[in-house]
Protein backbone atom coordinates (compact mmCIF):
# COMPACT_ATOMS: atom_id res chain seq x y z
CA UNK A 1 0.00 0.00 0.00
CA UNK A 2 2.83 2.52 -0.39
CA UNK A 3 1.79 3.60 -3.63
CA UNK A 4 -1.28 5.88 -2.12
CA UNK A 5 1.29 7.18 0.66
CA UNK A 6 3.28 8.44 -2.31
CA UNK A 7 0.98 9.79 -3.78
CA UNK A 8 -0.61 11.70 -1.04
CA UNK A 9 2.91 13.18 -0.92
CA UNK A 10 3.43 14.03 -4.20
CA UNK A 11 -0.11 15.90 -4.13
CA UNK A 12 0.65 17.36 -1.20
CA UNK A 13 4.21 18.50 -2.14
CA UNK A 14 2.58 19.76 -5.51
CA UNK A 15 0.05 21.96 -2.91
CA UNK A 16 2.83 23.52 -0.38
CA UNK A 17 4.55 24.42 -4.11
CA UNK A 18 1.38 26.43 -5.31
CA UNK A 19 0.73 27.80 -2.15
CA UNK A 20 4.42 29.11 -1.70
CA UNK A 21 4.13 30.73 -5.28
CA UNK A 22 3.64 34.83 -4.96
CA UNK A 23 3.94 37.41 -7.12
CA UNK A 24 6.50 39.30 -5.89
CA UNK A 25 9.19 36.15 -5.12
CA UNK A 26 8.25 34.11 -8.13
CA UNK A 27 6.03 35.61 -11.02
CA UNK A 28 7.34 39.28 -11.41
CA UNK A 29 11.10 37.49 -12.22
CA UNK A 30 9.29 35.69 -15.23
CA UNK A 31 7.06 38.35 -16.13
CA UNK A 32 9.67 41.11 -16.33
CA UNK A 33 12.61 39.49 -18.01
CA UNK A 34 9.84 37.69 -20.42
CA UNK A 35 7.14 39.94 -21.06
CA UNK A 36 7.20 43.45 -19.67
CA UNK A 37 9.80 44.65 -22.82
CA UNK A 38 6.45 44.64 -25.20
CA UNK A 39 3.90 45.02 -22.42
CA UNK A 40 4.36 48.44 -21.13
CA UNK A 41 3.57 51.95 -22.18
CA UNK A 42 3.98 52.94 -25.53
CA UNK A 43 5.14 49.57 -26.87
CA UNK A 44 3.13 46.93 -28.87
CA UNK A 45 2.00 44.64 -26.21
CA UNK A 46 -2.05 45.21 -26.01
CA UNK A 47 -2.00 45.57 -22.48
CA UNK A 48 0.73 46.84 -20.02
CA UNK A 49 2.47 43.85 -17.32
CA UNK A 50 4.00 46.32 -14.75
CA UNK A 51 2.39 45.75 -11.72
CA UNK A 52 1.00 43.20 -9.41
CA UNK A 53 -2.45 44.92 -10.39
CA UNK A 54 -2.01 44.81 -14.09
CA UNK A 55 -0.91 40.85 -14.32
CA UNK A 56 -2.78 39.76 -11.72
CA UNK A 57 -5.59 40.60 -13.81
CA UNK A 58 -4.55 38.54 -16.87
CA UNK A 59 -3.34 35.31 -15.04
CA UNK A 60 -5.54 32.91 -16.05
CA UNK A 61 -4.95 34.21 -19.80
CA UNK A 62 -1.25 34.47 -19.07
CA UNK A 63 -1.53 30.89 -17.98
CA UNK A 64 -3.37 29.82 -21.01
CA UNK A 65 -0.97 31.71 -23.65
CA UNK A 66 2.71 30.33 -21.60
CA UNK A 67 1.24 27.03 -21.30
CA UNK A 68 0.23 26.29 -25.20
CA UNK A 69 3.79 28.01 -26.34
CA UNK A 70 1.55 31.20 -28.12
CA UNK A 71 3.11 33.56 -25.85
CA UNK A 72 6.37 34.81 -25.19
CA UNK A 73 6.30 35.30 -29.19
CA UNK A 74 9.28 33.03 -30.39
CA UNK A 75 9.52 30.97 -33.68
CA UNK A 76 13.10 30.20 -33.84
CA UNK A 77 14.05 26.72 -32.33
CA UNK A 78 16.18 27.64 -29.23
CA UNK A 79 17.93 23.71 -29.72
CA UNK A 80 19.30 24.78 -32.94
CA UNK A 81 20.69 28.45 -32.43
CA UNK A 82 20.38 31.13 -29.94
CA UNK A 83 19.95 34.94 -30.68
CA UNK A 84 20.08 38.44 -28.88
CA UNK A 85 16.67 38.68 -26.74
CA UNK A 86 15.46 35.18 -27.13
CA UNK A 87 12.14 34.72 -25.42
CA UNK A 88 11.72 31.09 -24.71
CA UNK A 89 10.01 30.07 -21.16
CA UNK A 90 11.70 26.76 -19.11
CA UNK A 91 9.04 24.55 -18.14
CA UNK A 92 9.93 25.57 -14.43
CA UNK A 93 8.75 29.06 -15.34
CA UNK A 94 5.62 27.68 -17.26
CA UNK A 95 4.84 25.46 -14.18
CA UNK A 96 5.55 28.42 -11.33
CA UNK A 97 3.06 30.67 -13.26
CA UNK A 98 0.26 27.70 -13.38
CA UNK A 99 0.97 27.41 -9.80
CA UNK A 100 0.32 31.02 -9.10
CA UNK A 101 -2.95 30.80 -10.91
CA UNK A 102 -3.81 27.96 -9.24
CA UNK A 103 -2.97 29.09 -5.73
CA UNK A 104 -5.67 31.92 -6.72
CA UNK A 105 -2.89 34.68 -7.87
CA UNK A 106 -1.24 35.43 -4.21
CA UNK A 107 0.59 39.08 -4.33
CA UNK A 108 2.92 37.97 -1.18
CA UNK A 109 5.56 40.24 -0.13
CA UNK A 110 6.25 43.50 -2.53
CA UNK A 111 9.57 43.25 -0.47
CA UNK A 112 10.51 40.38 -2.79
CA UNK A 113 9.85 42.26 -6.11
CA UNK A 114 13.20 42.89 -8.00
CA UNK A 115 11.66 45.31 -9.12
CA UNK A 116 11.56 46.48 -13.33
CA UNK A 117 14.07 46.47 -15.29
CA UNK A 118 15.44 49.69 -16.36
CA UNK A 119 13.34 50.31 -19.61
CA UNK A 120 14.03 53.30 -21.65
CA UNK A 121 10.97 55.89 -22.68
CA UNK A 122 10.07 55.93 -26.09
CA UNK A 123 12.54 53.65 -27.11
CA UNK A 124 13.78 49.89 -26.80
CA UNK A 125 17.31 50.67 -27.04
CA UNK A 126 17.99 54.14 -24.75
CA UNK A 127 18.10 57.71 -25.37
CA UNK A 128 18.15 58.46 -29.09
CA UNK A 129 20.68 60.67 -30.53
CA UNK A 130 18.46 62.16 -32.89
CA UNK A 131 14.83 61.82 -34.09
CA UNK A 132 13.66 61.80 -37.77
CA UNK A 133 9.70 61.78 -38.27
CA UNK A 134 7.65 61.25 -40.83
CA UNK A 135 6.74 65.40 -42.00
CA UNK A 136 2.71 64.70 -41.26
CA UNK A 137 0.64 61.75 -40.51
CA UNK A 138 -0.20 59.55 -43.40
CA UNK A 139 -3.54 58.41 -43.80
CA UNK A 140 -4.16 54.60 -45.00
CA UNK A 141 -7.94 54.23 -46.42
CA UNK A 142 -9.63 51.62 -44.41
CA UNK A 143 -10.27 49.26 -48.23
CA UNK A 144 -9.44 46.26 -46.73
CA UNK A 145 -5.96 47.05 -49.02
CA UNK A 146 -1.85 46.60 -48.71
CA UNK A 147 -0.12 49.60 -49.07
CA UNK A 148 3.64 50.50 -49.78
CA UNK A 149 4.21 54.02 -49.13
CA UNK A 150 7.75 55.49 -48.96
CA UNK A 151 8.59 58.24 -46.68
CA UNK A 152 11.45 60.61 -46.67
CA UNK A 153 13.62 61.32 -43.99
CA UNK A 154 16.05 64.04 -44.80
CA UNK A 155 19.39 63.80 -42.54
CA UNK A 156 20.86 67.68 -43.76
CA UNK A 157 24.24 66.22 -42.14
CA UNK A 158 26.95 68.43 -43.18
CA UNK A 159 29.84 65.39 -42.47
CA UNK A 160 29.28 61.69 -42.64
CA UNK A 161 27.78 60.32 -39.85
CA UNK A 162 28.64 56.66 -38.48
CA UNK A 163 25.70 55.27 -36.48
CA UNK A 164 25.71 52.27 -33.80
CA UNK A 165 21.46 51.68 -34.00
CA UNK A 166 18.74 53.00 -36.08
CA UNK A 167 15.27 51.76 -34.37
CA UNK A 168 12.12 52.06 -36.45
CA UNK A 169 8.96 53.55 -33.57
CA UNK A 170 5.65 53.69 -35.56
CA UNK A 171 2.95 55.09 -33.91
CA UNK A 172 0.08 52.66 -35.41
CA UNK A 173 0.49 49.30 -34.54
CA UNK A 174 -3.40 48.41 -35.71
CA UNK A 175 -1.43 48.80 -39.23
CA UNK A 176 2.37 48.87 -39.60
CA UNK A 177 3.14 45.89 -40.51
CA UNK A 178 6.61 46.37 -41.85
CA UNK A 179 9.20 48.68 -42.68
CA UNK A 180 12.57 49.14 -44.69
CA UNK A 181 14.78 51.20 -44.35
CA UNK A 182 17.42 52.70 -47.23
CA UNK A 183 19.71 55.26 -47.91
CA UNK A 184 19.70 57.82 -50.99
CA UNK A 185 22.40 59.99 -51.62
CA UNK A 186 21.52 61.72 -55.33
CA UNK A 187 18.03 62.80 -54.69
CA UNK A 188 16.05 59.96 -56.48
CA UNK A 189 13.47 60.04 -53.86
CA UNK A 190 12.93 63.51 -53.24
CA UNK A 191 12.02 63.77 -57.27
CA UNK A 192 9.99 60.83 -56.83
CA UNK A 193 8.09 61.99 -54.00
CA UNK A 194 7.37 65.61 -55.97
CA UNK A 195 5.10 63.41 -58.90
CA UNK A 196 2.91 61.95 -56.20
CA UNK A 197 0.39 63.89 -54.83
CA UNK A 198 0.54 61.80 -51.52
CA UNK A 199 2.23 61.91 -48.42
CA UNK A 200 5.71 60.01 -49.92
CA UNK A 201 5.07 57.94 -52.70
CA UNK A 202 4.00 54.51 -53.38
CA UNK A 203 6.32 51.88 -54.43
CA UNK A 204 5.53 48.38 -53.99
CA UNK A 205 8.40 46.20 -52.52
CA UNK A 206 11.04 48.54 -52.91
CA UNK A 207 12.30 51.98 -53.33
CA UNK A 208 11.23 52.23 -56.75
CA UNK A 209 15.23 52.74 -57.84
CA UNK A 210 17.67 49.89 -56.87
CA UNK A 211 16.56 49.52 -53.57
CA UNK A 212 18.24 46.37 -52.76
CA UNK A 213 21.78 47.61 -53.00
CA UNK A 214 20.01 50.79 -50.67
CA UNK A 215 18.78 48.10 -47.84
CA UNK A 216 19.70 49.65 -44.48
CA UNK A 217 18.40 48.39 -42.59
CA UNK A 218 14.13 47.16 -41.30
CA UNK A 219 11.63 46.34 -38.63
CA UNK A 220 9.07 43.85 -37.53
CA UNK A 221 6.98 43.68 -34.65
CA UNK A 222 8.93 42.61 -31.57
CA UNK A 223 12.08 43.12 -33.00
CA UNK A 224 14.87 44.34 -31.01
CA UNK A 225 16.82 47.09 -32.81
CA UNK A 226 20.56 45.93 -33.67
CA UNK A 227 23.13 47.82 -31.52
CA UNK A 228 26.59 47.59 -33.69
CA UNK A 229 29.32 46.52 -31.27
CA UNK A 230 32.24 49.42 -30.81
CA UNK A 231 34.31 49.56 -34.09
CA UNK A 232 31.34 48.64 -36.54
CA UNK A 233 28.77 50.51 -37.16
CA UNK A 234 26.70 52.11 -40.78
CA UNK A 235 27.75 55.35 -42.46
CA UNK A 236 25.15 58.06 -43.35
CA UNK A 237 27.39 60.46 -46.28
CA UNK A 238 26.53 63.89 -45.90
CA UNK A 239 23.67 65.73 -47.84
CA UNK A 240 22.12 61.84 -47.78
CA UNK A 241 17.96 60.90 -46.89
CA UNK A 242 16.96 58.12 -45.39
CA UNK A 243 13.78 56.38 -46.56
CA UNK A 244 11.62 54.49 -44.88
CA UNK A 245 9.49 52.51 -46.59
CA UNK A 246 5.89 51.36 -44.33
CA UNK A 247 3.78 48.50 -45.14
CA UNK A 248 0.67 49.19 -43.65
CA UNK A 249 -1.56 46.01 -43.70
CA UNK A 250 -5.30 45.55 -44.61
CA UNK A 251 -7.50 47.01 -42.39
CA UNK A 252 -10.88 47.80 -42.75
CA UNK A 253 -11.16 51.62 -41.12
CA UNK A 254 -9.41 54.59 -41.79
CA UNK A 255 -6.14 54.96 -39.85
CA UNK A 256 -3.18 57.46 -39.81
CA UNK A 257 0.71 56.56 -38.63
CA UNK A 258 3.25 59.15 -38.09
CA UNK A 259 6.46 57.15 -37.57
CA UNK A 260 9.59 57.73 -36.25
CA UNK A 261 13.14 56.82 -36.81
CA UNK A 262 15.96 56.64 -33.85
CA UNK A 263 18.96 57.47 -34.47
CA UNK A 264 22.34 56.30 -32.39
CA UNK A 265 25.26 57.94 -33.54
CA UNK A 266 28.77 55.70 -32.41
CA UNK A 267 30.88 57.39 -30.00
CA UNK A 268 34.00 56.65 -31.74
CA UNK A 269 35.00 55.97 -35.44
CA UNK A 270 33.38 53.01 -37.55
CA UNK A 271 36.52 50.47 -38.70
CA UNK A 272 34.18 48.36 -40.50
CA UNK A 273 31.02 49.21 -42.29
CA UNK A 274 28.27 47.00 -42.39
CA UNK A 275 27.20 45.49 -45.36
CA UNK A 276 24.28 42.97 -46.34
CA UNK A 277 23.83 40.70 -48.44
CA UNK A 278 20.27 39.31 -49.70
CA UNK A 279 19.44 35.63 -50.82
CA UNK A 280 16.42 35.84 -53.06
CA UNK A 281 14.36 34.16 -55.51
CA UNK A 282 17.46 34.70 -57.86
CA UNK A 283 19.53 32.21 -55.55
CA UNK A 284 17.16 29.40 -56.65
CA UNK A 285 17.56 26.26 -58.53
CA UNK A 286 13.97 26.29 -59.73
CA UNK A 287 11.34 29.13 -60.58
CA UNK A 288 9.26 30.54 -58.06
CA UNK A 289 6.11 28.70 -58.38
CA UNK A 290 3.70 26.97 -55.74
CA UNK A 291 0.72 25.36 -57.64
CA UNK A 292 -2.36 25.27 -56.00
CA UNK A 293 -3.32 22.07 -53.46
CA UNK A 294 0.86 21.43 -53.26
CA UNK A 295 3.03 21.57 -50.64
CA UNK A 296 6.54 22.98 -52.55
CA UNK A 297 10.17 23.19 -50.90
CA UNK A 298 12.73 25.32 -52.45
CA UNK A 299 16.23 25.62 -51.67
CA UNK A 300 18.71 28.74 -52.15
CA UNK A 301 22.10 28.99 -52.01
CA UNK A 302 24.30 32.32 -51.53
CA UNK A 303 28.23 32.06 -51.83
CA UNK A 304 30.80 33.62 -49.64
CA UNK A 305 34.09 34.76 -51.21
CA UNK A 306 35.44 36.39 -48.66
CA UNK A 307 35.43 35.16 -44.79
CA UNK A 308 33.05 37.23 -43.11
CA UNK A 309 31.35 37.43 -39.62
CA UNK A 310 27.31 37.69 -39.42
CA UNK A 311 25.31 39.69 -36.74
CA UNK A 312 22.22 38.82 -37.76
CA UNK A 313 19.78 36.74 -40.17
CA UNK A 314 16.75 37.42 -41.58
CA UNK A 315 14.20 34.95 -43.18
CA UNK A 316 11.14 36.47 -44.85
CA UNK A 317 8.06 35.49 -46.84
CA UNK A 318 4.12 35.40 -46.20
CA UNK A 319 1.15 33.33 -45.30
CA UNK A 320 1.50 29.84 -46.99
CA UNK A 321 5.21 29.94 -45.75
CA UNK A 322 5.05 26.91 -43.31
CA UNK A 323 9.10 26.80 -42.51
CA UNK A 324 12.82 27.98 -42.97
CA UNK A 325 16.01 26.42 -42.25
CA UNK A 326 19.07 28.03 -43.05
CA UNK A 327 22.96 27.37 -42.63
CA UNK A 328 26.83 27.61 -44.32
CA UNK A 329 28.07 24.47 -45.23
CA UNK A 330 31.47 24.07 -46.56
CA UNK A 331 33.13 23.37 -50.55
CA UNK A 332 33.37 19.42 -49.07
CA UNK A 333 30.12 19.28 -47.17
CA UNK A 334 32.30 18.30 -44.38
CA UNK A 335 31.68 21.38 -41.77
CA UNK A 336 27.83 22.91 -41.13
CA UNK A 337 27.42 26.05 -39.28
CA UNK A 338 23.92 26.20 -38.29
CA UNK A 339 22.12 29.41 -38.60
CA UNK A 340 18.18 29.76 -37.83
CA UNK A 341 15.64 27.16 -37.61
CA UNK A 342 12.02 28.22 -37.71
CA UNK A 343 9.89 24.81 -37.93
CA UNK A 344 6.58 26.45 -37.28
CA UNK A 345 6.59 29.86 -39.52
CA UNK A 346 4.10 32.88 -38.54
CA UNK A 347 3.52 35.59 -40.41
CA UNK A 348 2.78 37.91 -37.90
CA UNK A 349 5.81 36.98 -35.75
CA UNK A 350 8.81 37.72 -38.12
CA UNK A 351 12.13 39.30 -36.61
CA UNK A 352 15.83 40.20 -37.18
CA UNK A 353 17.98 37.80 -35.29
CA UNK A 354 21.09 38.96 -34.05
CA UNK A 355 23.30 36.07 -33.18
CA UNK A 356 24.91 36.70 -29.28
CA UNK A 357 28.28 37.16 -30.58
CA UNK A 358 29.78 37.85 -34.31
CA UNK A 359 29.35 34.34 -36.13
CA UNK A 360 32.15 33.91 -38.52
CA UNK A 361 31.71 32.31 -42.06
CA UNK A 362 34.53 31.24 -43.78
CA UNK A 363 35.51 31.73 -47.68
CA UNK A 364 34.15 29.24 -50.09
CA UNK A 365 31.58 28.16 -47.31
CA UNK A 366 27.79 28.70 -48.92
CA UNK A 367 24.87 30.19 -47.19
CA UNK A 368 21.92 27.51 -47.96
CA UNK A 369 18.56 28.33 -47.15
CA UNK A 370 15.55 25.68 -47.30
CA UNK A 371 12.11 27.40 -47.18
CA UNK A 372 8.56 25.04 -47.38
CA UNK A 373 5.01 25.99 -48.02
CA UNK A 374 1.61 24.91 -47.68
CA UNK A 375 -0.62 25.55 -50.53
CA UNK A 376 -3.51 23.14 -49.93
CA UNK A 377 -6.70 23.90 -48.17
CA UNK A 378 -5.30 22.04 -44.81
CA UNK A 379 -2.75 25.17 -44.06
CA UNK A 380 -5.35 27.74 -42.02
CA UNK A 381 -3.59 30.58 -43.22
CA UNK A 382 -3.86 30.27 -47.17
CA UNK A 383 -5.84 33.92 -47.81
CA UNK A 384 -7.34 31.55 -50.94
CA UNK A 385 -10.15 29.01 -50.66
CA UNK A 386 -10.11 27.32 -53.02
CA UNK A 387 -6.37 27.14 -53.12
CA UNK A 388 -5.14 29.54 -56.63
CA UNK A 389 -1.92 29.03 -58.04
CA UNK A 390 0.96 31.13 -55.88
CA UNK A 391 3.79 33.37 -57.91
CA UNK A 392 6.21 35.98 -56.45
CA UNK A 393 4.77 39.31 -55.15
CA UNK A 394 4.70 42.10 -52.54
CA UNK A 395 1.21 41.48 -51.37
CA UNK A 396 -0.23 39.61 -48.12
CA UNK A 397 -1.69 37.28 -50.92
CA UNK A 398 1.26 36.26 -52.65
CA UNK A 399 4.33 34.56 -51.75
CA UNK A 400 8.21 35.32 -51.00
CA UNK A 401 11.86 33.84 -50.56
CA UNK A 402 14.56 36.41 -49.20
CA UNK A 403 16.98 35.71 -46.13
CA UNK A 404 18.62 38.92 -45.50
CA UNK A 405 22.04 38.86 -43.44
CA UNK A 406 24.04 41.78 -42.38
CA UNK A 407 28.04 40.73 -41.54
CA UNK A 408 31.55 42.71 -41.70
CA UNK A 409 34.57 41.28 -43.11
CA UNK A 410 36.00 39.11 -40.11
CA UNK A 411 38.59 39.93 -38.36
CA UNK A 412 40.50 37.80 -35.75
CA UNK A 413 39.05 37.31 -32.08
CA UNK A 414 35.32 37.94 -33.74
CA UNK A 415 34.02 34.76 -32.49
CA UNK A 416 34.40 36.63 -28.22
CA UNK A 417 33.12 39.67 -29.65
CA UNK A 418 29.36 40.25 -27.71
CA UNK A 419 26.33 41.70 -29.64
CA UNK A 420 24.51 41.86 -26.69
CA UNK A 421 24.86 44.83 -25.56
CA UNK A 422 24.16 46.96 -22.42
CA UNK A 423 21.38 49.40 -24.12
CA UNK A 424 19.50 45.86 -25.43
CA UNK A 425 19.30 45.22 -21.57
CA UNK A 426 18.17 48.53 -20.46
CA UNK A 427 21.63 48.89 -18.77
CA UNK A 428 22.30 52.24 -17.88
CA UNK A 429 26.40 53.00 -19.23
CA UNK A 430 28.92 53.23 -16.18
CA UNK A 431 28.50 56.62 -13.96
CA UNK A 432 31.58 58.48 -14.56
CA UNK A 433 31.31 59.55 -10.66
CA UNK A 434 30.92 56.03 -9.34
CA UNK A 435 33.12 52.91 -9.12
CA UNK A 436 35.22 52.13 -12.31
CA UNK A 437 34.23 48.99 -13.02
CA UNK A 438 30.35 48.07 -12.54
CA UNK A 439 28.09 44.73 -12.62
CA UNK A 440 24.79 45.31 -13.99
CA UNK A 441 22.27 43.66 -13.22
CA UNK A 442 22.99 42.57 -9.92
CA UNK A 443 21.72 40.24 -8.33
CA UNK A 444 21.25 38.64 -11.78
CA UNK A 445 19.65 35.30 -12.90
CA UNK A 446 23.07 34.24 -14.65
CA UNK A 447 23.84 36.75 -17.12
CA UNK A 448 25.79 39.98 -15.96
CA UNK A 449 27.10 42.88 -17.95
CA UNK A 450 30.58 43.81 -17.02
CA UNK A 451 31.07 48.07 -17.54
CA UNK A 452 34.61 49.21 -17.18
CA UNK A 453 36.35 52.01 -17.51
CA UNK A 454 38.51 51.90 -20.71
CA UNK A 455 41.09 52.26 -19.10
CA UNK A 456 40.91 48.57 -17.90
CA UNK A 457 40.95 47.10 -21.15
CA UNK A 458 43.44 44.35 -21.23
CA UNK A 459 43.49 43.61 -17.53
CA UNK A 460 42.39 40.75 -15.68
CA UNK A 461 39.17 39.92 -13.36
CA UNK A 462 37.99 36.94 -11.46
CA UNK A 463 35.23 35.49 -9.88
CA UNK A 464 35.75 33.63 -6.70
CA UNK A 465 33.39 31.90 -3.95
CA UNK A 466 33.37 33.09 0.15
CA UNK A 467 36.43 30.79 0.36
CA UNK A 468 38.62 32.58 -1.80
CA UNK A 469 38.05 29.40 -4.71
CA UNK A 470 38.70 31.08 -8.24
CA UNK A 471 35.75 30.00 -10.06
CA UNK A 472 35.73 32.38 -13.22
CA UNK A 473 38.66 34.52 -14.66
CA UNK A 474 39.24 36.60 -17.68
CA UNK A 475 40.86 39.78 -19.07
CA UNK A 476 38.70 43.26 -20.08
CA UNK A 477 37.66 42.59 -23.95
CA UNK A 478 36.27 46.25 -24.00
CA UNK A 479 34.45 48.36 -21.77
CA UNK A 480 31.55 46.31 -21.64
CA UNK A 481 31.39 42.62 -21.77
CA UNK A 482 28.63 39.70 -21.17
CA UNK A 483 29.67 37.60 -18.29
CA UNK A 484 27.81 34.14 -18.25
CA UNK A 485 27.20 32.88 -14.82
CA UNK A 486 24.44 30.16 -15.91
CA UNK A 487 27.11 27.13 -14.31
CA UNK A 488 27.39 28.95 -10.92
CA UNK A 489 24.67 27.89 -8.37
CA UNK A 490 22.50 30.36 -6.72
CA UNK A 491 24.71 32.23 -4.04
CA UNK A 492 26.88 35.15 -3.11
CA UNK A 493 29.78 35.27 -5.06
CA UNK A 494 33.02 37.79 -5.26
CA UNK A 495 34.65 39.96 -8.10
CA UNK A 496 37.52 41.08 -8.12
CA UNK A 497 39.31 43.38 -10.62
CA UNK A 498 41.87 46.12 -10.06
CA UNK A 499 39.46 48.34 -8.94
CA UNK A 500 38.56 46.79 -6.02
CA UNK A 501 35.51 43.64 -4.78
CA UNK A 502 32.47 44.21 -5.69
CA UNK A 503 29.56 41.72 -4.25
CA UNK A 504 27.56 39.78 -6.71
CA UNK A 505 24.74 37.85 -6.30
CA UNK A 506 23.43 34.79 -8.27
CA UNK A 507 19.49 34.69 -7.97
CA UNK A 508 16.77 32.90 -10.04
Amino acid sequence: MRFPLLLSFFLLAITAHGQSVTYHSDVAPIIHENCTECHRTGEIGPMPFTSFEEVSAYGEFIEFVTSTGYMPPWTPDANYSHFVGERVLSAEDIETLSAWVDAGKPEGNPADNPGLPNFPEGSQVGTPDLILSMPEPYLHAGDMTDQYQVFILPTEFETDMTVRSLEVRPQNGAIAHHAILGLDTEGIAAQMDAQDPDLGYESFGDFGFDAYSSFFGGWVPGTLPVVYPEGIGRVIPAGSDLLIQMHYGPYSADESDQTELNVFFTEAPVEREVETGIMGPWNLSEPFFIPANQVKVFHGEYPVWDDVSLINVVPHCHLIGVSWEVFATSASGNDTIPLISIPEWDFNWQGFFTFPTLTKIPAGYTIEAIAAYDNTADNPFNPSSPPQNVVYGDNTEDEMFFVFVDYVPYQEGDENISLETPLLSGIGALDPEGPLVSLQPNPSRGQVQILADPSFIGRNWSVVDLGGRVLLEGAFRSANQRLDLTELQDGVYLFRSEDGVERMVIQR
